[in-house]
Parts: C-alpha cells; structure tokens; sequence
C-alpha cells in the first residue's frame, strides 16, 4: 500500500523533489505532455504541483500567455497557451525562466492547471485539480488535505 502524505507535514519553503511514477497531460485525446522525468514542488497546505520538462511537452502547441503571477519563493511565472485542433486554452501552464535560488532544478519546465485540460494524470491515477482556480495542484488519493484554495481558505 502506498502510503498517504499529509499536505501540512509538506515544508515551507517548499521542497522541490523527482518524481517516479510517469506523469501525462491530455487534450483531445492527444498527450500534449507525457514524461518520466518530472518534478513536484511540495509546500504546506498545497497537493503537489508536477513540472515537466519542455523536451517532454509539445511546445510546437502553445503560444505565450497573457497571465503573470509572482511567487515569493520560485519568482516570476510566464504562462503557456495551447493551441490544438482550433482550440485555445489560455494560459493553461506556466514556468519559471529564472527561478530563484533554490528551484534551478524547475527551469523552465512546465506546470499545468488539471482543471483546463482534459485529463491528467500520476502514473495510472487521474488526478482531481486543486480548487479556486489560481494553484495548480494535482489531488491523488497519495494526499490528503484539507488543501488551500477553496472558498474561506485565501488567508492560509
């Protein structure tokens, strides 16, 4: 049995650490991401966010997106558009061009928000998207919460 982490016993600062199981992203029944080589960032009160290495992405789908966000511990985040088959889903991923020290490890490689692409997934779970819309966790039944980011949960 595997067994479950806590989301309050993650670290702050955040921990970035490899991960073992494949991890795939699905749009249109087309893996737009699918990588043995991915990263998780672990921090308090969050499911782990995946990123993945840009050479295990279709970059040739995605466009620059219009978000920006700073994080006080990993700096500015650019975000990613995906253009598929006519569909746009904007800013869909983002990354980290210069992270700061720390998280050099997640250069550049991509994180993707579950909730707007089809189907996501850690190995051979699909898993549930954070809520609230602006973290971009990924629930398997690994982790158990409560996590930050529904409704009353901002000042976490």
């Amino acid at each position: 049995m595997t067994e479950v982490e806590d989301v309050w016993d993650y670290p702050r600062p955040p921990r970035v650490e490899p991960v073992t199981e494949r991890i795939r992203v699905i749009v249109g029944g087309i893996a737009i991401a699918d990588t043995l080589r991915a990263l998780r960032v672990l921090e308090t009160s969050h499911p782990p966010a995946y990123y993945l290495p840009p050479s295990d992405v279709r970059m040739d789908l995605f466009s620059p997106g219009d978000a920006r966000s700073v994080c006080e511990w990993k700096g500015v985040a650019a975000y990613h558009s995906l253009n598929l088959d006519g569909r746009r889903i904007p800013d869909v991923a983002w990354s980290y061009d210069r992270p700061l020290p720390g998280f050099e490890a997640i250069r550049s490689y991509l994180s993707f928000y579950a909730g707007k692409v089809d189907e996501a997934w850690v190995g051979d779970e699909l898993v549930i998207p954070q809520e609230g819309g602006f973290y971009g966790g990924w629930i398997t039944s690994r982790v158990r919460g409560p996590f930050k980011g529904a409704p009353g949960t901002l000042g976490w």
